[in-house]
């Protein structure tokens, strides 16, 4: 043994050849402080012997390095922009002592090599992948950037133009797509991946490898000129500022650096990087993404737990209703591996929603990612059908019939009289409260709310709703089987519209106000997409949603809480409705849509909507950014806060990341939640009360006053 560290081990594999095995304590390989640091003593160490030839960085799990510890991450950027500036120094003089060691270097890359572990086999001389490979620094879906050398060896092993394009979108790309830009020299199946290391390695030790030039093109200034510079930055930054609008500075920081460093060695190009970097740490949108990773970590601990403790083996799952959700579920369901049966009493209806689900597999089929077998026997594991009979079969049933109350309650009913002893029982419902529909069940234990969101395959959230009655055996079950379809599960507390819808539907009154009062509704699209950052407006969501499905929740939500969600005597969306048009479905909504090139419906302003509105709407009145956004978002906070204090959601965390997964909450704010450490409690009610005269839904409870008193925070440090 030459070194042994906690989390790695040096030894010769063969003749002269060391092997540097990471064996990270844990289920993955991950570079935490302390390893950095115990790595840079070994290496030191290394660097002095005069009995190794060349070295190979191995690993002993199914992957080699898949990051930092981004635990560290909150805790470590609370310290000073000076501070941080040296402390990532600190850390990227190892990765120089990698690039520095007297004797070549192979990295033998087995499965993954993200962030840090990507940078880490940038340091070594010659990269082996095997066929398992993911190589990428997905460090922007942080709110940083790559900050252990990566902007500066990156661009000068596959050129700034690749560089920049894998760093400011931060994808992970396969072998095929490593080895054709250089990121990697060669792929080698798994079971010859240390062999075909220890090759090259041998190669280069005996001279036959000249691996001392290839180093040397990652210590020199990149070789382009001035022009090639100026058009390749350039385009950079426009393509980066049109996709991120601005609200995401660590692609532009990132290309920035490297245009910095272009004409730099090694040590002047990483001294850039150190201070950029220690720059987007202290931003909030890094606290915000960073968050996002530690409260996503939360809700996947909490739910596997539950998982866990599941008695229910469910070999077989059932949906009832194949329209568009039901479709989308029994898709889901046999994708990610449980059998399903689809059952409607309409045959069109079953042959639309197997062809919905032939067409999503023929699509991965297309672009490469499914093997037309995977595709017939996923097909294989949905059975459509028109019998009751094969419904008793299921361990799960998901409900997923017309949106009425009675309608479910009946089918409800008869399901769980057909059903055997022990099946669950759950209802796709967006808005109808689960107590009420278990009202027409002897054994409410067994039922529960199982709220997906569409489109289904796309859509990563599944709200499961706990009745009054509900066991804790059929919430573990149920999120077993959420957890099994790949979706991150989310256990609320019943009441109309549970936690997402409950917390939507202010946010379309506010807006619904606003534009009664004047306001253009095109406009404050723009704002809410432009400058707060949702992906879509909220005229144009509820285009996307349907408005009379939106008008339908809204009597709904109005009915469940008569004080704030009372319906409006002016009303957009009902308006509309009136006049049939329904959004998206029917090409006429707030916008009117049309097919483009690829099928897609494409809205366009309508001065047919905008003329039936001002038939309720006061005359066309200017509101600044602020107020739209305020108008809007005011009313939503103002409920996701009293969901917290009812109990409706169990924490901030939870909140945070349903309506990030449900309804796209911009990511670089973090959650609801994250947003009000931002701007501080005190500063939200404050401005809430400039507005409490426009009604309920902007005057913040007792509970919230005591809080913004008591200067509250919902993230602490330690915990976020």
């Amino acid at each position: 043994m030459l070194f042994q560290g906690e989390s790695f081990q040096v030894a010769f594999i063969e003749d002269n050849i060391a092997e540097f095995r990471f064996c990270v304590p844990g289920s993955v390989n991950k570079l935490s402080q302390q390893t950095l640091k115990q790595c840079g003593e070994a290496l030191k160490e290394l660097a002095g012997r005069s009995d190794i030839s060349a070295m190979i960085f191995t690993s002993d799990k199914d992957h080699f390095i898949v990051g930092a510890d981004i635990f560290e991450f909150l805790p470590t950027f609370s310290k000073s922009e000076a501070e941080l500036t040296e402390w990532i120094k600190n850390a990227t003089d190892v990765f120089d002592l990698v690039e520095d060691l007297p004797f070549p270097t192979v990295s033998a890359i087995n499965g993954m090599a993200l962030g840090g572990g990507c940078e880490w086999v940038l340091a070594t001389d010659y990269r082996v992948a095997s066929d398992k490979l993911k190589l990428g620094l997905p460090e922007v879906k942080l709110g940083i950037m790559p900050g252990f050398g990566g902007t500066v060896r990156l661009p000068r092993i596959i050129g700034a133009d690749n560089a920049m394009t894998w760093i400011t979108t931060g994808k992970e790309h396969r072998p095929e797509q490593a080895l054709a830009v250089g990121a990697v020299d060669s792929v080698v199946a798994s079971e010859k991946l240390l062999a075909a290391s220890i090759k090259v390695a041998k190669q280069a030790a005996n001279g036959k490898l000249n691996w001392q030039q290839k180093r040397q093109a990652k210590l020199d200034p990149l070789p382009m000129n001035a022009m090639e510079q100026g058009m390749s930055f350039a385009t950079a930054q426009g393509m980066v500022f049109g996709k991120t609008k601005g609200h995401y500075p660590s692609p532009l920081m990132s290309v920035a650096t490297i245009k910095a460093a272009a004409n730099c060695a090694r040590a002047e190009a990483m001294a850039i990087e150190n201070a950029s970097f220690a720059k987007l740490a202290k931003t909030d949108e890094a606290a915000a993404q960073v968050g996002i990773f530690l409260a996503d970590q939360f809700i996947k601990s909490k739910a596997r737990k539950l998982a866990k403790a599941s008695e229910l083996d469910i070999k077989q799952a059932a949906v009832l209703g194949a329209g568009i959700m039901g479709g989308g579920i029994a898709y889901q369901s046999a994708y990610k591996g449980t059998p399903i049966i689809m059952k409607d009493i309409n045959q069109d209806a079953l042959d639309l929603g197997m062809s919905e689900a032939s067409k999503l597999l023929g699509n991965k089929v297309k672009r490469g990612h499914m093997k037309l077998e995977k595709m017939v026997a996923t097909l294989g594991a949905i059975k459509p059908t028109l019998s009751d009979e094969d419904v008793k079969k299921a361990d799960i049933i998901v409900e997923a019939v017309v949106e009425n109350p009675k309608i479910k309650q009946a089918v409800l009913a008869q399901l769980e009289k057909d059903m055997p002893e022990g099946t669950v029982l759950t209802s796709n419902t967006s808005t109808i409260r689960i107590d009420e529909l278990a009202t027409a069940l002897e054994k409410p234990e067994n039922f529960c709310g199982m709220h997906f969101f569409n489109p289904v395959h796309r859509m990563p959230l599944v709200e499961i709703i706990r009745g009054e009655k509900t066991s804790d055996a059929t919430i573990n079950a149920v999120v077993d089987y959420a957890l099994k379809l790949g979706k991150s599960p989310i256990v609320v507390n019943d009441c109309p519209g549970f936690f997402v819808n409950r917390v939507l539907f202010p946010y379309f009154a506010g807006f619904n106000q606003l534009v009664v009062e004047g306001a253009d509704f095109a406009k404050a699209d723009k704002v809410m997409e432009n400058v707060f950052g949702w992906p879509m407006g909220p005229a144009y969501l509820l285009d996307v949603v349907g408005l009379d499905t939106a008008n339908h929740c809204t009597g709904v939500m109005a009915a469940g809480f008569p004080e704030r969600m009372a319906e409006a005597d002016k009303d957009p969306v009902a308006e509309l409705v009136k006049a049939n048009r329904f959004g998206q479905k029917n090409g006429l909504g707030f916008y009117q849509y049309a097919p483009d090139r690829k099928g897609k419906p494409k809205k366009a302003k309508d001065p047919a909507s905008i003329a039936l509105l001002s038939e309720i709407c006061a005359a066309p009145k200017e509101f600044s950014k602020d107020e739209i956004i305020d108008r809007c978002m005011i009313p939503m906070l103002n409920e996701v806060l009293l969901c917290l204090q009812e109990n409706i959601v169990a924490s901030p965390q939870e909140a945070d990341m349903a309506l990030i997964y449900g309804i796209g909450f911009p990511p670089f704010r973090g959650g609801a939640f994250r947003y009000l450490d931002q701007i501080g409690l005190a500063n939200f009610v404050a401005k809430a009360d400039q507005y409490a005269h426009l009604g309920a839904i902007y005057q913040v409870s007792d509970t919230t006053r005591e809080w913004a008193n008591a200067n509250r925070k919902f993230y602490q440090v330690e915990g976020a």
